[in-house]
């Protein structure tokens, strides 16, 4: 009831009056609404409450979780990066937040499309953490609904908008400073220069946690931002090892993954031109056939037709086993 009875003096932060929501009604209505969904307040001060986060001058006074909260009393590592990323970049993504889980860090993501998405894919098994910039009920973008709520049942999905935000630009770098405050570091798979990626980066060293950048293809815009963190001083990232011994300086030494990672494909959207698919998973890195079928959600045959396109349009490179990238132009 003292988070309840706090809600009309933090809106009135910065001066002024309360806007008109800012009741003990309309509170006590969003506190029914949570429980409702099987949700939770965390309250800056309180035990459940992310305890990096908690150290930021600006960190959300609530939080809602839904999920498992157990989740918070684990070191995290934050995985973001490209929203439009390539085969390549999601593949390593997913394998990087697979073995991070395997030596008992929780993964922390955006959910978002592209690295993201792969990173809680990743680590569903071993812990994941969703910071999500609208209402905790609200499935941003549409078709990671299905991950969503599996974050649900096995990770935990944190919102600090209230119930039914639908999540709008704005929002976008409140979140970001939740997902680097909360984490003893953040690596940046791919990331155009001025992406949201690069904002998480610079929020996370001005937190004082570690920023992390794995290399590109200089001939691939997505790697731009990522190099340019690392000329800038980032720490360069290869594998789960580099960042255990970035955040753990005394337990550099990472074991084998011991069990293999494995993923169901997911459906392509309906109406998704399968060529423009194909081409924007390819980048100038080879990458397996196999994994451009599978992140597409095509068929193999129409995934082949696509490459046999680009390939005929002088637009492809086929490499020994079975591997493609696109020509640079």
């Amino acid at each position: 009831m003292a988070a309840l009875a706090a809600v009309p003096d933090l809106a009135r932060r910065g001066g002024g009056k309360a806007p008109a929501l800012a009741t003990r009604d309309a509170a006590e209505r969003e506190i029914r609404q949570v429980e409702k969904l099987g949700a939770r307040f965390l309250t800056l001060g309180q035990g459940l409450y992310p305890r990096l986060l908690a150290e930021l001058e600006d960190a959300p006074p609530l939080l809602i979780a839904k999920g498992n909260v157990g989740l918070l009393d684990r070191q995290s590592v934050a995985i973001v990066g490209a929203r439009n990323a390539s085969a390549a970049a999601c593949r390593f993504a997913r394998g990087l937040a697979h073995d991070l889980g395997q030596n008992g860090l929780v993964v922390v993501s955006g959910l978002a499309r592209g690295i993201d998405s792969a990173a809680h894919d990743g680590a569903l098994e071993t812990g994941t953490i969703g910071v999500i910039a609208g209402g905790v009920d609200v499935f941003y973008p549409p078709e990671n609904q299905t991950r969503q709520e599996a974050l649900y049942e096995r990770g935990l999905v944190l919102a600090e908008m209230p119930p039914g935000t639908e999540p709008r630009a704005r929002h976008f770098p409140y979140r970001n400073r939740i997902i680097a405050g909360m984490s003893s570091g953040t690596v940046v798979v791919e990331a155009a220069p001025r992406s949201g990626s690069l904002i998480t980066a610079r929020l996370a060293a001005e937190a004082g946690r570690e920023v992390m950048a794995v290399p590109g293809s200089p001939l691939d815009p997505r790697a731009q931002g990522c190099n340019q963190l690392i000329r800038d001083g980032a720490t360069l990232i290869q594998n789960a090892g580099d960042v255990v011994e970035a955040i753990r300086p005394f337990e550099s030494q990472v074991p084998s993954t011991s069990t293999p990672y494995g993923h169901k494909p997911e459906e392509m959207v309906d109406g998704e031109d399968v060529l423009s698919s194909v081409e924007a998973l390819l980048g100038p890195s080879p990458v397996p056939v196999d994994e451009i079928i599978r992140l597409s959600g095509a068929g193999s045959g129409a995934v082949q037709m696509a490459l046999l396109e680009l390939d005929l349009a002088g637009r492809l490179d086929r490499h020994a086993g079975n591997k493609v990238s696109l020509r640079a132009a």
